[in-house]
């Protein structure tokens, strides 16, 4: 500006004056880059921003309306070293020349890297990454969402492998945007639809590779949310093995690949045909030993119960073996009898004396008549006592103490008798065997005497 024409007499107000410097600062100073660190930082009401860019020698106040604001992919914090592009001009109010910022990035650090870090830690802080809110993925899904563009090349490498592994699987695709402008709107209004219509099991939502600008739509907060939110479980799957996103980190699952994902959904039916006979096996193990087991346990019960009937012959095998020795004894005495008359005899004869012969004889005949009576007596008292013996052991008989309306209880778990009702508590199992036949029971109530 040329000053001359200014003559010595002309007074110009403060807001003339100002005006005409803004017009000079604004003619002269428009698309400029400057570099400085940001201090006084204000976010107001209004969505403007306002803040201070300064280095070690000097300061510059600096305004970034609502508009440009709204465009940028980060959140300015004190401290933070900025790329700012924008052209100065003079705030009239105050008298100041100030920098209006039409675009801003973090020096050293791309904007998008910069809102990627910024959001991930917010929603690390918010919990949305914790390992308790993720939801295990069904083993077998009935039908599965996918939330992708229907152009691109991730949709048919989900349905290729898909087909391969479980050809009957049923798909239902949510066709959406997976960049520019409006995409994230439309990833996170297809993940609440999928919710609401609740007719899917699980849920990838991803796309293929590309840049971090290409897949910038996975990073918006509104997906994250959304994803968050959902009760049915979600893959992520977005780009290449070494592209992470937000969606990643807030997913129940994460997939290196589109194709990965499809392969993490369900098992393939050869491999499940595989586990199935598997199982098949341990099961028919498992049964066999349990049946062995049974066995086993069944001989041990059979070893250990007496049978009456087995207690009953030992006794009559015994009684066998007293007749036996009886008879044996009853043919000695009299076979020694038989020798002894036999002796007498040939002494009568050889001293032939008539009188001790008669005498002899009658005596003999008075022995013989008493070991008769002797040998009767003691064959009635052994039949007497062997039909005591009988009634006793019919009286101690098991099986007569049975049929008389008694029973034997027994612990179904480890077979002992159960003799005192102590020995019980309200639901054992109990096996009564009866007269004929078994019972088996459940401990409703004990009665326990006092002592």
């Amino acid at each position: 500006m040329n000053t001359s024409i200014f003559t010595e007499k002309t007074i110009l107000t403060v807001s003339r004056l100002t005006s005409l410097l803004r017009g000079v600062l604004e003619e002269n100073f428009e698309q400029l880059w400057v570099q400085g660190e940001v201090s006084n930082l204000s976010y107001p009401s209004s969505g403007h921003c306002y803040f201070t860019i300064k280095d070690a020698g000097a300061q510059l106040r600096s305004v970034m309306f609502k508009s440009a604001v709204k465009n940028m992919k980060f959140r300015l914090t004190d401290g933070m070293a900025l790329i700012v592009r924008g052209r100065i001009s003079v705030y009239d109010q105050r008298g100041e020349y100030q920098l209006i910022c039409e675009y801003v990035e973090p020096a050293g650090v791309g904007a998008l890297q910069t809102a990627f870090l910024q959001l991930k830690e917010k929603l690390a802080n918010e919990g949305l990454f914790a390992e308790s809110h993720k939801i295990e993925l069904p083993r077998f899904p009935r039908k599965i969402g996918v939330v992708t563009s229907i152009t691109g090349a991730a949709i048919q490498d989900i349905l290729n492998v898909l087909k391969r592994r479980f050809a009957s699987l049923h798909v239902q695709i949510y066709p959406v945007r997976v960049q520019g402008e409006g995409a994230a709107l439309e990833i996170a209004r297809a993940i609440d639809d999928m919710n609401r219509s609740a007719e899917v099991d699980v849920l990838i939502v991803g796309r293929g590779g590309g840049s971090l600008e290409d897949l910038w739509a996975f990073n918006e907060e509104v997906v994250a949310r959304a994803v968050y939110r959902s009760t049915i479980p979600v893959i992520s799957a977005v780009g290449h093995e070494t592209d992470w996103s937000i969606c990643d980190f807030v997913s129940d699952l994460r997939a290196p690949t589109p194709s990965a994902a499809a392969e993490l959904v369900i098992a393939s039916a050869d491999e499940l045909r595989i586990q199935v006979t598997t199982l098949s096996q341990r099961l028919g193990r498992s049964i066999t030993n349990i049946l062995t087991g049974y066995d086993r346990q069944l001989l041990g019960l059979r070893r250990a119960l007496h049978d009456p009937t087995t207690m009953l012959g030992h006794l009559l095998q015994r009684m066998d073996d007293l007749t036996g020795r009886l008879d044996t004894g009853l043919n000695i005495a009299v076979s020694r009898r038989r020798e002894r008359f036999m002796r007498l005899q040939e002494s009568l004869l050889h001293n032939n004396p008539k009188n001790r012969i008669d005498t002899l004889k009658q005596r003999i005949a008075f022995l013989m008549m008493q070991t008769v009576g002797i040998q009767e007596r003691q064959l009635e008292a052994l039949r007497h006592k062997f039909a005591d013996n009988a009634a006793r052991l019919e009286v101690l008989s098991p099986l007569k103490t049975l049929a008389r309306g008694y029973a034997i209880a027994a612990s179904e778990n480890d077979g002992r008798v159960l003799t005192d009702a102590g020995m019980l508590t309200k639901g054992d199992l109990l096996s009564l065997k009866l007269h004929r036949g078994r019972a088996h029971c459940i401990v409703a109530q004990t009665d326990i005497p006092s002592q």
